[in-house]
């Protein structure tokens, strides 16, 4: 897909995870979890500009996923000031979620287009795709940020009516 379906697939994916976060009472920092999460989303997509490195290829796998979430946590964990309200356990496992939802859902978007996407490599090299478009359909891409947006939309109506 395309980088705004990959924004539409990324605000979908997090909108559950920042709706707990801001009925927790953390508003503000569901809305930065929510920019982080789409700023990353086309991250995967840099195997473009790696020499040597095939697009859909390492950067589309659930341990980069897990990765880019490790790298995220421990950011997080350095940058924010121990005395901080922030710097407790819980605050980093959010910030892993954001890094793990926003390139998981670049790999679901991926795995929605004929090319399909290989989420288990080095331990497998099987292809999964669902094949219902084309990453250059863009009825699909504005579909997905469509659906992304409405999802935002209903998770700020869900915090407005029970929080």
């Amino acid at each position: 897909m395309y980088q705004v379906g990959h924004y539409g697939g990324a605000l979908t994916a997090y909108a559950p995870l920042g709706t707990i976060v801001a009925l927790g009472g953390y508003g503000e920092v569901a809305i930065v979890g929510g920019l982080v999460c789409v700023s990353l989303s086309t991250l995967p997509d840099y195997d473009h500009r790696l020499p040597l490195v095939d697009h859909r290829g390492p950067t589309h796998t659930i341990p980069f996923a897990l990765l880019v979430g490790v790298g995220l946590a421990t950011m997080t964990a350095a940058l924010v000031d121990a005395s901080s309200a922030f710097a407790d356990a819980g605050f980093v496992t959010f910030a892993f979620l954001v890094g793990l939802v926003s390139v998981g859902s670049h790999l679901f978007v991926d795995a929605l287009t004929p090319m399909g996407v290989r989420p288990f490599w080095p331990l497998s090299r099987r292809r999964y795709s669902l094949e219902v478009t084309t990453a250059a359909n863009p009825l699909a891409n504005y579909g997905l940020l469509g659906l992304g947006v409405g999802s935002i939309l209903a998770g700020v109506a869900t915090v407005m009516v029970l929080g």
